[in-house]
């Protein structure tokens, strides 16, 4: 708006035509403020990202299409065509970082106090259609040999990959032909994983009611069911050991693996019944009764 600011206002008694315009008659720019630094060859301007960046003095990202007040500076020339320098300062800190045009690559460089998030790639490997360059162009208009090579490679090209191309005309077609079955096979699918993954909510939010915990529970694995069945007995080892008054010399394998267990055999129950039955005193009585049968 400040380049229509002398536009129909009002001119002093003592304006002079023969000065200039209104703007240079009240010693002011027609773009204001942005204006500022004019004599310095830098001029303000809004300029918007055009690709996400890290800012070096906070490390925050920014995303492609911030717009910032930047200083805009003729920093050289790429043949007949000027590079420009843009610094402006992060809304997120106190640096400033700069960018500047690369006609060559018809790209942004960054010069300093930002790094790019490289989301760029090289069509040629995804096999997208790539313009030529001038070059090629030229060539082709001014070397016929070339252009027919170059239509040989072409055509040999769509030769080699004719087949793949069909597959995938084919499929599409397949799974597309009838689209009301298709919509309602996905969508049957989606129903399922949703009433899984809604169950499985359900018995997670049980669980944390029950513990009194507020955290995010992580599906469950094997080898947490393994390692659960392993600690089932911890428990029963107390109240299940079995104390001898004569060590086993059974050497059975099974009896072995019980009492590792915490489980009491059924042998070791009738030795100690035997064993507790007997009162102290009648051990002579119950030798000579031996003795005399």
């Amino acid at each position: 708006m400040g380049e229509r600011k002398g536009t129909n206002k009002y001119y002093p008694p003592d304006y002079d035509p023969n000065v200039g315009g209104l703007n240079k008659f009240l010693g002011t720019h027609a773009l204001r403020e942005r204006a500022r630094k004019l004599h310095m060859g830098i001029m303000i301007i809004r300029f918007e990202l055009p690709y996400n960046i890290w800012c070096d003095g906070c490390n925050n990202h920014i995303g492609m299409g911030v717009r910032y007040n930047a200083e805009k500076k003729k920093v050289g020339m790429y043949y007949s065509t000027p590079v420009y320098q843009f610094r402006m300062k992060c809304h997120l800190c106190d640096s400033h970082f700069e960018i500047k045009t690369d006609p060559g690559n018809l790209d942004y460089a960054i010069v300093s106090g930002a790094r790019r998030q490289e989301n760029r790639w090289n069509p040629l490997e995804n096999e997208q259609i790539v313009p030529e360059t001038k070059e090629v162009s030229r060539k082709l208009f001014d070397d016929p040999m070339y252009k027919l090579e170059h239509g040989t490679n072409d055509q040999s090209s769509s030769k080699s990959k004719a087949t793949h191309l069909n597959s995938l005309l084919n499929r599409g077609e397949m799974v597309w032909k009838n689209d009301f079955d298709a919509n309602r096979a996905l969508r049957e699918q989606f129903r399922k994983k949703k009433k899984h993954l809604k169950s499985l909510q359900e018995k997670d939010n049980a669980l944390l009611s029950k513990s009194s915990l507020n955290l995010d529970l992580v599906p469950e694995h094997k080898s947490d069911i393994r390692l659960a069945s392993l600690y089932k007995y911890q428990h029963l080892k107390p109240k299940l050991k079995v104390k001898l008054k004569t060590p086993c010399t059974s050497g059975s394998s099974k009896t072995q693996r019980a009492l590792s267990l915490g489980i009491r055999p059924a042998s070791s129950s009738r030795t100690e019944t035997l064993t507790s039955g007997i009162r102290p005193g009648s051990s002579s009585k119950t030798d000579t009764s031996e003795t005399s049968q």
